[in-house]
């Protein structure tokens, strides 16, 4: 029986922060092109070429001269044949999140928190994204002393900040800084910890201390979707990663979703996907 592959951020560098080139990276590491889940947050500059990832099960195809930012803890395996070449930064929440300040903007980044799709960006036309991807690159090769982390840390905000400015004018679908935000991030937060115990939406909000009316009206106010269905669609989202990139059989997998019936583990699956556990395993390892 095996799990997701989790690849931690590797130890021995002075902080968890590095870039790390494309090409030699897959000669030297396979197992990127394989699902699996990381604990750190991924900046993929693509240079040459056009680069899919497909990350939990949507294809996400980045050109020449783009970014794409992807979301710690997402299962994901890079799937491109065609040729191509760039660099990826990567980061940890310890690296990041110095005060309370810090982690609160990257857990509400649009850039990795996007309510409605994965973020890719084209930076040809931004030479300032690209110079301070640059610099930090630059930066991490010199000797580790009392003013390297500041410098990085400093650059890296800046990007963020940067990129997340250009997010904005390119198109993105803004959804209004309010309090129906402020509720749906807490309960997104809250359903990405309890999925698996908790699938009532009164238990979320009594978690978040706001009643059943104002969830339902924050979420449907934010992404048009009841809180019943956003908690249905992230314990399906697990049930299918599981279901494919495990060997756990339906039933081990239904008690691990906190289905303690493989029945109703069953009838709820094919209620909200058309097909029996077993048979989309096996429509899926097909393809």
């Amino acid at each position: 029986m095996s799990k997701i592959t989790e690849v931690n951020f590797k130890g021995g560098l002075p902080m968890e922060i590095e870039v790390i080139p494309i090409r030699k990276t897959l000669q030297n590491h396979k197992s990127i092109t394989r699902p699996h889940r990381a604990t750190f947050y991924h900046i993929v500059w693509v240079q040459q070429g056009t680069a899919t990832f497909l990350v939990d099960f949507e294809p996400v195809t980045i050109q020449e001269n783009a970014f794409l930012f992807i979301n710690k803890d997402r299962v994901k395996a890079l799937t491109s044949d065609t040729p191509h070449d760039g660099k990826i930064l990567l980061f940890t929440d310890d690296f990041f999140a110095r005060t309370e300040d810090d982690i609160a903007s990257l857990h509400s980044s649009i850039l990795f928190n996007d309510l409605l799709e994965t973020t890719a960006l084209p930076v040809g036309h931004i030479p300032s994204l690209q110079t301070i991807f640059n610099e930090i690159e630059t930066e991490l090769t010199h000797e580790n002393d009392a003013y390297q982390y500041e410098i990085v840390h400093s650059l890296l905000s800046a990007l963020l900040t940067s990129a997340e400015r250009e997010r904005k004018r390119s198109g993105y679908t803004e959804i209004a800084k309010d309090q129906h935000l402020a509720h749906t991030i807490q309960f997104k937060d809250l359903l990405e910890r309890q999925f698996a115990v908790q699938k009532s939406v009164s238990s979320y909000a009594g978690g978040l201390n706001i009643s059943e009316k104002k969830l339902t009206s924050a979420t449907l106010r934010t992404l048009g979707k009841s809180p019943k269905t956003l908690i249905d669609e992230r314990v399906m989202l697990e049930a299918k990663r599981l279901l494919v990139h495990t060997g756990f059989s339906v039933k081990e997998i239904g008690y691990e979703l906190g289905f303690d019936d493989p029945a109703y583990f069953g009838k709820y699956f094919r209620k909200h996907s058309g097909k029996t556990p077993a048979d989309f395993r096996v429509s899926y390892l097909i393809r």
